[in-house]
């Protein structure tokens, strides 16, 4: 199918699923609003704009005030906020797009130079729930705001992801991995977290802020904090952690990759080609059926293995996960759902209705508690950090004995180890689609 009728398919499955939802919660209509401009606190300078994840669920126009009418039975209506505006540049759908839109035939579509008159073009609606931000605008025109029996059900239908959701994401894969290409020779050429991080993106060729998240380029010891997003001019680093994306079509890739440089030391090389293995052990055992919490299990049991292997835990693998001795070298969750949000909702609900399965309590920072089923895209990204603040309870505590402190301490200056891929899961197992642009 060419990519105009992967999203139109995807448009009709949308469609679908919203009048199921909005006759589950009881509503005739809805409307989507894209998002609007945040300033910071006592400033005039806006924040990077983020769309509104259900309205670009449904179409990747960017900016601020649209509006997207649902009804059942109807072609989905677009209000766009069209500005006359000398401040910021301004353009027709076909200027920006180069060309009229591939998504454009899905939607009837009507525009408005003012926020007043895109309220006003939308009318009034009987029975109709609104999700988005401008709650005046919402309540003033009698919608319902961000009702939470229909937004968790619709919540539900983002976990699986249409074939136009999953071209999104390969082609955003594969921005990533051009990325990542470049920022690992830069590292091999001494470059700093600063110099890699803008090799990163201009192999990408986007601005920061088009970026999914922000980079993490951490070079040695910084990699053992989880979300470092400093950017030293430290070059030579012995270690390079980088966990970066990019962005397609309003979807996200997330991936992280760990190298060490000729020099580094040869124990923490052993212990980077362990977590390689493993985390491919583990990305092969996705399958439906599998609870994702169980496939966490098995990680933390593998990681606990390498350490024993290296001789930095002296308990055997069940022993030190049974006596929570892996938790300071993995102390995250195993990964997460992915798709128009990197950290994707409903990772933790079992059912459109919106019931929820919390974390467990040994494993508070899990980030999906679901059955992993077909058309479900996530991450597999086990870790193994050299943590001082997550191991110094254990240096006097009944276990000490069973680390190697020593080697410990000698490989903390180096950080750790993050690898990450992220999977389609399909009816018989699953599509790695990190590892057919970047195998290593």
């Amino acid at each position: 199918m060419t990519f105009n009728a992967l999203f139109l398919d995807h448009l009709t499955t949308r469609q679908k699923q919203a009048e199921e939802a909005l006759s589950h919660a009881g509503f005739d209509a809805l409307v989507l609003g894209s998002g609007e401009h945040h300033t910071y606190f006592a400033d005039d300078q806006e924040a990077p704009f983020h769309t509104v994840p259900h309205f670009a669920h449904w179409c990747p126009l960017q900016g601020p005030h649209h509006l997207l009418v649902i009804r059942p039975g109807q072609k989905p209506t677009l209000i766009r906020y069209a500005p006359e505006d000398f401040w910021y540049e301004q353009a027709s759908l076909e200027a920006i797009w180069g060309g009229t839109p591939y998504w454009a035939e899905g939607f009837e579509i009507v525009e408005a130079p003012t926020t007043e008159a895109v309220w006003e073009r939308l009318g009034k609606l009987a029975k109709a729930a609104f999700i988005g931000t401008d709650l005046a605008g919402a309540e003033k025109a009698g919608l319902s705001v961000n009702p939470d029996k229909l937004t968790k059900h619709l919540d539900w239908t983002r976990s699986f992801k249409t074939p136009y959701e999953v071209k999104c994401l390969e082609a955003a894969t594969e921005l990533a991995a051009r990325g990542h290409k470049a920022a690992l020779e830069a590292f091999l050429q001494g470059a700093s977290e600063l110099e890699i991080h803008h090799a990163y993106v201009q192999a990408v060729g986007c601005v920061d802020h088009e970026l999914p998240y922000g980079t993490i380029v951490a070079l040695d010891e910084k990699g053992a904090i989880l979300h470092y997003e400093g950017k030293r001019h430290l070059r030579n680093g012995r270690v390079l952690l980088i966990d970066a994306g990019a962005k397609s079509h309003g979807y996200g890739s997330d991936i992280t990759r760990t190298w060490a440089a000729p020099a580094c030391d040869s124990r923490f090389k052993a212990l980077l080609v362990g977590m390689e293995k493993l985390q491919l052990e583990l990305c092969d055992e996705v399958k439906p059926g599998l609870h994702y919490g169980e496939l966490h299990k098995r990680g933390h049991l593998k990681i606990a293995g390498l350490l024993h292997e290296a001789g930095i835990l002296k308990a055997d693998a069940e022993e030190a996960v049974e006596l929570g001795l892996s938790k300071p070298f993995f102390p995250h969750g195993l990964g997460h759902h992915l798709g128009i949000q990197v950290h994707d909702v409903a990772g933790k609900q079992l059912g459109p209705d919106g019931e929820f399965k919390p974390s467990p309590a040994e494993h508070p920072f899990l980030r999906t508690t679901r059955v992993i089923d077909a058309g479900q895209v996530f991450t597999v990204e086990p870790g193994l950090y050299f943590i001082p603040m997550l191991l110094r309870p254990f240096r006097t505590g009944d276990h000490a004995a069973k680390f190697d402190w020593k080697q410990i301490d000698e490989l903390t200056p180096l950080g750790g180890i993050r690898i990450e891929d992220n999977l389609l899961v399909t009816t018989t197992g699953h599509q790695n689609l990190t590892r057919a642009h970047l195998p290593n």
